[in-house]
């Protein structure tokens, strides 16, 4: 898989549709469990394509919630992205804003991580710790039982994306958060407040 533009080249074309550090941030997170689980599912040739859709996924959400995966498209073939990159960003808005319907692997695990990794990281902020390094999968799944907890991120997404990838909620959950642990570093290491390169 090519996405045509380089992890350098796509971190500048997020940066000139989002400037908070929130949404930025969680695009670092995205990308970071989307390289793990290219590595953990046997796709890590393809390590970079997966971490560089996982860190565009939201480029058009801060300007244009409203047509969430409807201006993606237009944005990045602007940039050079390749087909393959827009329709996997895309893939992820199925059946909310499109009906691009997730099909390959990578697309299923973006789908059903992208609201996941968003309650999980909410839910280690409540920790002393702050960190998802202890957290557990009870106690994101406490919290996943609780509407009013997170109540942006979308449980039936994250129901259905397990089913889609043919995993248990749990199994989605445990391996999203050892995605998460190993990107963690990072992530908190990287100026999310500006965007600039380390």
């Amino acid at each position: 898989m090519n996405s045509t533009l380089t992890r350098a080249q796509a971190w500048e074309v997020l940066c000139c549709y989002n400037k908070d550090p929130f949404h930025l941030r969680h695009a670092l997170t995205v990308e970071g469990v989307m390289r793990w689980f290219a590595v953990d599912l046997g796709y890590g040739s393809d390590e970079e394509f997966w971490g560089i859709v996982g860190l565009l996924h939201d480029v058009d959400f801060e300007q244009f919630p409203e047509q969430h995966c409807l201006k993606a498209p237009a944005l990045l073939a602007a940039a050079g992205a390749s087909p393959a990159l827009i329709r996997a960003v895309c893939s992820h808005g199925y059946e909310l804003t499109v009906d691009v319907k997730p099909e390959h692997e990578m697309e299923k695990v973006l789908y059903a991580t992208d609201e996941l990794s968003g309650l999980i990281w909410a839910s280690a902020l409540m920790r002393p710790s702050k960190s998802v390094q202890d957290m557990e999968v009870k106690s994101v799944k406490k919290k996943f039982k609780t509407p009013n907890f997170a109540a942006g991120c979308s449980r039936p997404v994250i129901e259905k994306g397990a089913d889609m990838l043919g995993w248990t909620l749990d199994t989605l959950i445990e391996k999203t958060i050892l995605a998460m642990r190993s990107c963690e570093a990072q992530v908190a290491a990287h100026s999310a407040d500006h965007c600039q390169l380390r």
